[in-house]
C-alpha cells in the first residue's frame, strides 16, 4: 500500500486563507484538508483526483469551499502532528495513523459525521480497525492486501509448474530456483522500511500475529517463535534470500530486483504490478502460502480519514465525507492507484469490472485479511522496535526466541505507559 512541500504547515497560519473552521464575508464555511499523495510525478498526483472531486462538490454544495493541500508521504503525517501541535489542526486529514489523535479526544467519531448508510457501507474489518475503545475515529480511505508474486520465467527455467501451497513447497522452489542460479530464490526484506509488515505476513501464515484474540501483544507466542525459527533454520540459513542479509534488505530494494528478473518470489502489494509490467516481467500472484496449507489469512493495510473537532464544522464535515465515500469517487481514486476500495459498493463494483481483474485478486483477500493493531497508541512505538530488530532473529548466530521476548518485553512496557 506510496506533494508539495513543507511550506503548507503554515495552512492555517495564512490570514488569507479561510480554513481551520473560518468563515469567509459571504457566508461559506471553508474545510481545510491534508491529505496525501499516491502519486509517483506530478502527471499522477493525487491534487488531481481532489481538484476534480472538490469542483463537482463545491458545485453540489455551493455554500461549503474546501481546501485541499497534497502533501508527500514523507511529510504529510509529522506535517499533520506539527499542524495539531500548535494548535492549528486541519478540519480534516488523510494520512497513515490516527489512534494518537483519537486517544487525545481530538477527533469526532465517524457516526458524529456519516450518514447511516455511507458507515455501514465500510468493509467491517476496516471498521474494526478504525476503533479505539470500540468507538470508529479512523475512516478507512485506502486499503491494501498481499499476494505472493512469482516469476514465470524463472519457475519454467526451474522446472516448477505451479506457485507453493506451503511452507515446505516454497522451500523447494526457492531451492531450485538456487540452483538455475536465481540471485534472489525468495526475497525477504527485513530492512528497516517495512520489516513490520514482511514479518506480520509470516507470522499469520504460521497460525499467529502481533496480538492475540483479545488484543494483547503476544510477539513471542509458540507460534511466532516457530514461524521465525523456520525462516532463520529453512530459508535464510540454507542460502535462499539471496546475498544480502534480510536485515539489511528493504521492500523498495526487494521491489526492484523482482522487476529487474533477479527474484523468483516474494510478497508484493497490488502497486508491484505495474513496476513489473512495465519491466516485462511475466508474473503470477498466489495467497501467501501457510505453514501447512493455505494461510488463515493475509496482511491488509489501510490509510485513514479523520476530522478534528477543533474548528467545529461538524455538519459540513460529514456533508463533505459523505461526498467522498460515494461509490464512484471510491472506484475512481482505487482504480487510478492500484488500491482496493474500502467499501462494499464499490467492492462489489470492482469485482464486476473484467478490466480490474488483476486487482480482484487482491479483493479477494480482503474479507478474511487483518490489520496492524492500528488502534493502539502504542502501535507506533512497537512498529519501529520491529523495523529495527526483526532481522536479528535470522541473522546468523541469531536467537529467534530472545529477539520475540524482548520485543514483546518493549511491547508491553508500552502498552501500559500508553
Amino acid at each position: 500500500m506510496t506533494g508539495l512541500t513543507a511550506a503548507a504547515a503554515a495552512l492555517c497560519m495564512a490570514a488569507t486563507l479561510a480554513g481551520c473552521g473560518a468563515t469567509g464575508g459571504s457566508g461559506d464555511t471553508t474545510l481545510t484538508l491534508v491529505a496525501a499523495d499516491y502519486g509517483d510525478s506530478a502527471d499522477n498526483s493525487s491534487k488531481k483526483y481532489w481538484a476534480d472531486l472538490v469542483k463537482e462538490f463545491e458545485s453540489e454544495h455551493p455554500g461549503i469551499k474546501v481546501d485541499v493541500d497534497v502533501v508527500s508521504w514523507n511529510d504529510v503525517d509529522a506535517q499533520v502532528k506539527s499542524m495539531v501541535d500548535k494548535g492549528n489542526a486541519p478540519d480534516l486529514a488523510q494520512i497513515g495513523a490516527y489512534a494518537d489523535y483519537a486517544a487525545a479526544d481530538k477527533l469526532y467519531s465517524a457516526d458524529e459525521l456519516l450518514s447511516i448508510p455511507v458507515q455501514a457501507d465500510f468493509l467491517p474489518s476496516l471498521s474494526a480497525a478504525g476503533e479505539v475503545a470500540r468507538v470508529q475515529y479512523g475512516m478507512p480511505f485506502a486499503s491494501s492486501t498481499r499476494l505472493l508474486f512469482y516469476n514465470k520465467k524463472l519457475f519454467k527455467d526451474a522446472g516448477i509448474s505451479k506457485a507453493p501451497e506451503s511452507w515446505t513447497q516454497l522451500q523447494t522452489d526457492a531451492e531450485l530456483l538456487k540452483g538455475q542460479g536465481v540471485k534472489y530464490p525468495y526475497a525477504l526484506p527485513l530492512g528497516p522500511e517495512e520489516a513490520q509488515a514482511e514479518s506480520m505476513m509470516w507470522l499469520l501464515s504460521g497460525g499467529d500475529g502481533y496480538t492475540d484474540n483479545v488484543g494483547t501483544y503476544s510477539l513471542d507466542s509458540k507460534a511466532n517463535i516457530t514461524t521465525f525459527t523456520w525462516l532463520k533454520d529453512e530459508l535464510v540459513g540454507k542460502g535462499l534470500t539471496g546475498p544480502t542479509t534480510p536485515s539489511k534488505l528493504n521492500r523498495a530494494q526487494a521491489f526492484s530486483a523482482f522487476t529487474s528478473g533477479d527474484v523468483g518470489m516474494l510478497n508484493g502489494h497490488p502497486t508491484l504490478m505495474q513496476m513489473a509490467a512495465k519491466k516485462g516481467i511475466d508474473f503470477g500472484m498466489v495467497p501467501m502460502p501457510g505453514i501447512n496449507g493455505k494461510s488463515k489469512a493475509t496482511m491488509g493495510v489501510a490509510d485513514w480519514m479523520m476530522a478534528f473537532r477543533q474548528n467545529g464544522h461538524r455538519k459540513e464535515i460529514g456533508t463533505f465525507l459523505d461526498f467522498v465515500y460515494q461509490e464512484k469517487n471510491v472506484l475512481t481514486f482505487s482504480s487510478e492507484y492500484d488500491l482496493l476500495p474500502v467499501t462494499t459498493s464499490a467492492s462489489e463494483a470492482m469485482a464486476e469490472d473484467k478490466s480490474q481483474r488483476d486487482l480482484v485478486q487482491f479483493l479477494d483477500e480482503l474479507p478474511n485479511s487483518q490489520l496492524p493493531p492500528v488502534g493502539k497508541t502504542s502501535w507506533a512505538k512497537v512498529s519501529a522496535d520491529i523495523k529495527r530488530q526483526i532481522g536479528k532473529a535470522v541473522e546468523s548466530g541469531g536467537n529467534p526466541e530472545s529477539v520475540l521476548t524482548q520485543l514483546q518485553s518493549a511491547a508491553t512496557t508500552e502498552e501500559n505507559s500508553a
